[in-house]
């Protein structure tokens, strides 16, 4: 169910010669954000079903699921996972700085180590009783929004980062009149949750706020449960392109002598099939093929990316993310 914590579903991995598949170990540790519990259910299955058949062997995954930078905090603070499935560039970058992923994650697997992407959209109560259509929208003052906490969510970075880009096209790039939209936008939300999928918690079942901002597979997964009737999914004219890094935590790996299968299980996911299961959660997809099968699941929205509004992420996490930034004095000042 989509409510439900989801743990120890099964996983596959590389063919392995007979003396060292008998010392490899037959579990593995993904740490993700939090609103990815469905999609990993679905995608380790599957994986497991494509390892024995190779194999003969079987593997067993289980997961870690919270707001990405904090997932990204707990495996510097000792969390034991093999691999880490992130949604923001930035937190991979923290482990990497920290020792704990090489130097060179960005290159070790396709399109930047990033499987499949997304962007922020809107989900408002049915019949869109505010007639929330674009970002401008979610400033006023009848309006409240809920979001997850930038400072500790990536999916709630990348709800700022979206409502900024916006707001530096509409004022020509006017940085005092950007910051008065983004400070309003933070005046807006009554509650600011650590994760994704608590906000989503808070606007479904406590019935809080005009509209949820998430990323859009969120926004299809909470119409398919609790019911298209009592939600509707906007996207806004323009958003954010929101890409879903993934890498192999070395550091664990090489202890634990899980590299190899470590690399299998993330390299399932560029697969016709792992694509497959991706699109049928909601997410957009690389292969041409796959995103052709789904693509009436996904309406056309112009796109921006971090690297031409904001002159890439380690730009972001200096002048944004970083302590004392951008985000720390428009949200303190809230």
């Amino acid at each position: 169910m989509f409510r439900s914590l989801l743990l120890g579903a099964s996983l596959a991995a590389a063919i392995l010669s007979p003396a060292a598949a008998q010392d490899a170990p037959t579990t593995l540790l993904n740490a993700s954000y939090d609103v990815a519990r469905e999609l990993f259910a679905k995608v380790n299955p599957a994986f497991a079903e494509s390892y024995k058949a190779e194999t003969g062997r079987d593997v067993t995954v289980d997961q870690s699921h919270g707001g990405s930078s904090r997932q990204a905090r707990a495996v510097a603070e000792g969390l034991e996972a093999d691999v880490v499935t992130l949604n923001q560039v930035t937190d991979i970058d923290f482990l990497q700085t920290n020792g704990f992923v090489s130097a060179d994650w960005s290159q070790a697997f396709p399109n930047n180590a990033s499987p499949y992407y997304s962007l922020p959209a809107f989900i408002v109560r049915e019949g869109n009783p505010k007639a929330i259509r674009n970002w401008d929208d979610l400033v006023r003052e009848d309006v409240k929004v809920v979001f997850p906490n930038p400072k500790t969510s990536g999916n709630g970075r990348y709800t700022y980062l979206a409502a900024r880009a916006y707001a530096l096209e509409a004022f020509d790039g006017d940085e005092a009149k950007v910051d008065a939209f983004i400070t309003k936008l933070f005046d807006n939300v009554p509650v600011f949750d650590t994760g994704g999928r608590g906000a989503t918690t808070t606007f479904v079942e406590r019935e809080i706020g005009d509209v949820l901002v998430t990323f859009e597979a969120e926004t299809q997964g909470i119409a398919r449960e609790f019911g298209e009737d009592r939600f509707d999914t906007l996207i806004p004219p323009v958003s954010l392109l929101a890409e879903f890094p993934v890498a192999v935590v070395e550091t664990v790996a090489k202890r634990r002598g899980s590299a190899e299968l470590a690399k299998a299980y993330l390299d399932f996911l560029y697969t016709p099939a792992g694509q497959r299961i991706i699109a049928e959660h909601g997410n957009r997809v690389r292969d041409e093929t796959v995103a052709a099968e789904f693509a009436d699941r996904f309406p056309d929205v112009r796109l921006v990316t971090v690297e031409d509004v904001f002159g890439g992420w380690k730009k972001v996490q200096a002048e944004h993310f970083a302590a004392g930034g951008k985000l720390d004095v428009l949200y303190g000042s809230r």
